[in-house]
């Protein structure tokens, strides 16, 4: 006989599999590797939250924290991000670049992007482009269900993901949300995705959790070195590369109720996105609200 709370048990949907924390740490948690601890909750309202608190009270870098469900992530603007349990990886990260300028720390947020499209292109075989500062986009075709696995993709551009960086302790908390296996009818809105709807050969989250901590670790390490200059550690080029949002037409509202047009044509030295504005002018945009007004697919994103 089936037992009452079978419902609520971490095995009711044994499509998304709780993840193996021991098998995680074998993996990832090496000597003289940046990652030094991993854990993994049940549930939580914010890693990054949890994260950030515990970096206050002293937490070694390359901590982290990963949870099976959250009930209160957020993103830019204070936006929220909710998904089903283990529909998805929700993580935060802990990173100490002490010995690198802390003008050049904002990159972080873009360094998090190229490592984890790099390393989703491995593991789940899915191109994911960057929309400037800090969205993962994939492509969703008009009948995502009839998608086989590894077939490209061609149809409209979505959201899968997002990050976002806080400064906290002596450091900065790095989180990573992204939708792994949301069916179409789970999706919080229509212009959001699942690397799932966009064909991915692989919806395992631990496989996938892997590539993108082992990619992270190879473009921090990278950048680390370089002293944090993104050009001459290859980040810039790599950014600009995968970056969705350059060549097209945008609208970029700024802090304080700005708005700007224009085309966006270049990731200038320092991570800002620079427009080339209806009025003539090339003006850098360091912090706002981009929306994509010529997308794949039609229509803005």
């Amino acid at each position: 006989m089936t037992p009452s709370d079978a419902f609520h048990s971490r095995w009711s949907d044994l499509d998304r599999p709780p993840l193996n924390v021991a098998a995680l740490r074998r993996g990832l948690l090496r000597p003289g590797g940046l990652w030094t601890s991993l854990d993994v909750v049940e549930t939580t309202g914010s890693t990054n939250s949890d994260l950030a608190r515990r970096a206050a009270a002293g937490l070694a870098e390359g901590a982290v924290l990963v949870a099976e469900e959250q009930t209160a992530g957020r993103g830019r603007l204070d936006r929220t991000w909710t998904a089903p349990a283990r529909s998805g990886l929700f993580f935060s990260v802990f990173l100490t670049p002490g010995d690198v300028p802390v003008q050049r720390w904002g990159w972080l947020p873009l360094l998090a992007g190229v490592a984890t499209a790099t390393g989703l292109a491995r593991a789940a075989g899915v191109d994911t482009a960057l929309k400037w500062p800090n969205d993962l986009l994939v492509t969703v075709p008009e009948d995502s269900g009839k998608l086989r696995p590894g077939q490209t993709p061609l149809g409209e551009e979505r959201k899968a993901g997002g990050i976002l960086a806080e400064r906290a302790g002596n450091g900065v908390v790095v989180g990573i949300g992204l939708n792994v296996s949301l069916r179409a009818d789970e999706l919080p809105v229509p212009t959001a995705a699942s690397l799932a709807l966009a064909g991915a050969v692989s919806t395992d989250r631990e496989t996938l959790l892997r590539g993108v901590l082992r990619s992270l670790d190879h473009w921090y390490v990278q950048w680390r070195a370089a002293d944090g200059d993104a050009a001459a550690s290859g980040l810039q080029e790599a950014y600009a590369a995968g970056c969705a949002t350059l060549g097209r037409r945008v609208r970029a509202q700024l802090p304080g109720g700005r708005t700007l047009t224009g085309e966006a044509v270049a990731i200038d030295g320092d991570g800002r996105l620079i427009l080339s504005t209806d009025d003539g002018l090339q003006e850098p945009v360091s912090a706002g609200d981009i929306v994509h007004l010529r997308g794949v697919g039609g229509g803005p994103v």
